[in-house]
């Protein structure tokens, strides 16, 4: 009696599929990916959609420009409060920096996009060469957001006069500088609090893209995807660096634009 054994499914590539056919000619690994970016998108979503709840239950403030800030009862308009510019001291420029670093961002995407289509070729120099530019993209992202963020908890020069109700239930009057999660010289505590977490959560999401991108820049330029054969890691790696940058762009447009 004779034993034949068979191997049904198994990815002519690299022969770690099992399942059957692959859907839609993808690989496991880029099956993955999708997976978790699509759980991530509805974090994501649940994030937003909160910050548009809580943003419609203030009211929005239609007076003076020059004297919004420090009201706990309208929520501050977007371009008043992020006006600043690194080395502009004092001028009034709303939302030319935020604008700045998603350009920044978006020019990352393109150089992905061009190095996982030199990775199709098999052209390892061009690939190591976007991945250089993508990397050095998203790390300028973060030191631009990284400044966004001390300039935002450093606030005013002269801060707030604030009444509040602090832990103990009092009431204080003090004057505020910046903000944090409790307290902040440019409206209601709340929206300090979503600009901290869902751009830090965004931010997380960046810094985790960027040690990814050094790890497929640094096996690229030693030839590890070469060696291979083909260099899906550099596919699979952009797929999550669009969806970064992607849920950038709502970003921007919910708390930066409405």
């Amino acid at each position: 009696m004779s034993t034949t054994a068979t191997t049904v499914g198994l990815s002519p590539k690299r022969g770690i599929w099992g399942g059957g056919n692959e859907p839609l000619k993808a690989s496991y690994g880029k099956l993955m990916m999708w997976f978790f970016l699509l759980s991530d998108i509805f974090t994501f979503a649940a994030f937003l959609i909160a910050y548009a709840a809580i943003r419609v239950s203030y009211p929005g403030y239609a007076g003076p420009a020059d004297s919004f800030i420090g009201s706990n009862e309208y929520w501050p308009v977007p371009e008043l409060v992020f006006d600043a510019f690194p080395f502009f001291h004092g001028m009034h420029l709303p939302l030319v920096f935020v604008t700045l670093m998603t350009f920044i961002l978006i020019m990352s995407s393109i150089t992905m996009v061009l190095a996982v289509e030199a990775g199709h070729r098999n052209d390892r120099d061009d690939v190591v060469k976007w991945m250089l530019w993508t990397l050095l993209g998203g790390i300028t992202f973060l030191s631009c957001q990284a400044w966004e963020w001390s300039h935002f908890i450093h606030g005013t020069d002269g801060g707030t006069v604030l009444t509040y109700v602090n832990n103990m239930g009092g009431i204080v009057t003090e004057t505020v500088f910046g903000a944090n999660l409790m307290v902040n010289e440019y409206g209601p505590a709340a929206f300090a609090q979503l600009f901290f977490f869902i751009t830090g959560f965004h931010g997380f999401h960046v810094t985790i893209g960027v040690f990814l991108l050094f790890m497929a820049f640094y096996q690229a330029a030693v030839g590890v995807y070469e060696r291979r054969g083909h260099y899906e890691m550099v596919e699979k790696i952009g797929l999550y660096w669009h969806f970064v940058d992607l849920v950038w762009v709502f970003v921007f447009t919910f708390f930066y634009l409405i």
